[in-house]
């Protein structure tokens, strides 16, 4: 069974449906560390070794937050800055984090439409996220295909976040238990395309 840790920020959470229905959604799971950067550091100043050591405890390390300006929170960003840094995550001597899974999961406002050339954002989304998937890949890390909801926004509906929550922790569950394939893996570009596996 594999160790995730769930690296979590949200500036706003009290105002998140999306965000605070996932994290719901994993709470209590066994073999999951639920993480939030906001709540752990609100004064910004994060303890790098205390980060480095949980990171060496977990095997899949999940950075979920809503998808902010095309990245991710500001503390977040903080964190890479500061917990990745050289001789640790990456250079000629680090294998820290070698071999572990990476996996982005984002909530964003706009639909699955409008991330493409003819859409309102003019390109893919998994072209937004190529900075994080070569810094997993300067880590030593592997990618894994991101879970992404989409117009959460619009999700009215509690019965509706409720399903997104569960599709979440069944996929959690399926990488924690090692129920998908490598290849399965590789040959999907998000990961909810392999609820269908799971059924």
């Amino acid at each position: 069974m594999k160790r995730i840790l769930v690296i979590f920020s949200h500036p706003a959470l009290q105002s998140s449906k999306a965000n605070k229905q996932l994290l719901q959604a994993l709470d209590g799971l066994e073999g999951v560390t639920l993480h939030d950067l906001y709540h752990q550091y609100p004064d910004m100043y994060i303890d790098v070794k205390r980060e480095q050591a949980l990171l060496a405890e977990h095997d899949l390390i999940v950075f979920q937050h809503p998808f902010y300006w095309y990245s991710c929170p500001a503390i977040m960003k903080e964190w890479m800055d500061l917990v990745l840094e050289y001789g640790y995550a990456y250079g000629p001597e680090a294998h820290a984090l070698a071999g572990k899974q990476w996996l982005s999961a984002i909530t964003t406002g706009g639909a699955p439409e409008s991330y493409c050339s003819a859409g309102y954002n003019q390109r893919p989304l998994l072209d937004f996220l190529l900075p994080f998937q070569q810094t997993a890949q300067l880590c030593g890390m592997h990618w894994l295909p991101p879970f992404v909801l989409h117009s959460f926004h619009k999700l009215k509906d509690p019965a509706a976040l409720r399903r997104c929550g569960q599709d979440y922790r069944q996929l959690i569950e399926a990488l924690r238990d090692e129920q998908l394939t490598q290849a399965q893996l590789s040959e999907s570009a998000y990961l909810r395309d392999l609820l269908e596996v799971l059924s």
